[in-house]
């Protein structure tokens, strides 16, 4: 990549880092903690294996930006917003999530354990061996969303919309299925991974 800036294993915990826009920029081994990134605005960037526990993102912005292998542990991300962006392998652990807007975000094999995650537009966006076990998904729009290896474990689907999701056996098993709203496809796929026979 043209003009990439790259660090590895920088300390930037506790570091007031508010309203900075950071473009091409990749961050490896980097330590966020504790640090101020309210209102950051970053495109094209890549962080990988970097902790951001209890890190302010608030209000924060990301454009085709990588965060691989990251971790997020009592995060804020209120009001920040990802965009063609990917989250793989990341884990998220008692962050502040809501208000937060996805769009065309990869998080496949992210982590998402009992996380609030409920009223949220997650529509089309790719969960491909993401863990939402027990993840409260009530009356989020799934639409589209690619879930096959998913872990739903115990989640909380009430409401949720799943109709066009893509969804294995496993985790037609796994979820908490009722009330959530399904299509006739994904119904009979539900009857099959349970063995029964639709005539």
């Amino acid at each position: 990549m043209d003009n990439l800036v790259e660090e590895v294993g920088e300390d930037y915990a506790d570091a007031n880092l508010h309203g900075q826009h950071w473009e091409k920029r990749s961050f490896t081994d980097c330590d966020f903690t504790e640090a101020d990134l309210r209102e950051l605005v970053t495109a094209g960037c890549t962080f990988t294996r970097c902790d951001f526990t209890r890190t302010d993102l608030g209000e924060s912005k990301h454009t085709a930006t990588a965060f691989r292998q990251c971790t997020f542990d009592r995060t804020v991300l209120t009001r920040s917003s990802f965009s063609s962006c990917s989250l793989m392998g990341s884990n998220f652990v008692d962050c502040v999530l809501r208000p937060i807007t996805f769009t065309e975000v990869d998080f496949t094999l992210a982590s998402f354990v009992r996380a609030p995650l409920h009223d949220l537009k997650l529509g089309g966006q790719r969960f491909r061996e993401t863990n939402l076990s027990e993840a409260d998904l009530r009356n989020t729009d799934l639409g589209q969303a690619d879930l096959m290896g998913a872990r739903l474990l115990d989640a909380k689907l009430d409401g949720a919309d799943l109709r066009g999701a893509k969804l294995d056996a496993n985790g037609l098993r796994q979820a908490k299925l009722a009330g959530a709203l399904i299509d006739v496809e994904q119904a009979i796929a539900f009857a099959a991974a349970y063995g029964l026979v639709v005539g």
